[in-house]
């Protein structure tokens, strides 16, 4: 990866750690649009770029582009647990149960130990069940 991209990508970085989630998104994109045809590097940085970048859309509540966001992430990066959690909490909200359960069981067959996961799928299952219940 050129240094450039790298350099755009770590300035990404510490802007969403700082919260300044306006100006992470502008060094996101432009990463994603400049860099994400080089492939010379593995591509956790794109999918860790559009996982971010999903997080900002996230709590912006554009849950349509954050999933896009995450899916492109997944779609970089296949291995990427964190992208399917990020993916299963918005379909959990919006009350998509079933596709919450897919993302969260994902997540945990990626890494087993990864405890917020756990905790989404336990309550996706019970939401899935109680809707059932309830004949929704």
């Amino acid at each position: 990866m050129a240094d450039d991209c790298v350099q755009l990508f770590q300035s990404a970085n510490i802007e969403f750690k700082k919260q300044n989630f306006k100006r992470a998104e502008e060094l996101y994109n432009q990463f994603i649009s400049s860099c994400s045809h080089s492939r010379e590097r593995e591509a956790t940085h794109l999918a860790t770029a559009y996982n971010n970048r999903g997080q900002i859309k996230y709590f912006r509540v554009d849950f349509d582009e954050a999933v896009e966001d995450y899916t492109s992430a997944i779609q970089t990066d296949d291995k990427f647990e964190v992208a399917f959690y990020n993916r299963g909490l918005i379909h959990y909200r919006l009350g998509f149960f079933e596709d919450a359960v897919k993302d969260f069981r994902q997540a945990l067959k990626l890494n087993e130990a990864f405890e917020d996961a756990k905790v989404g799928l336990r309550r996706a299952l019970l939401d899935q069940q109680d809707k059932t219940n309830r004949g929704y």
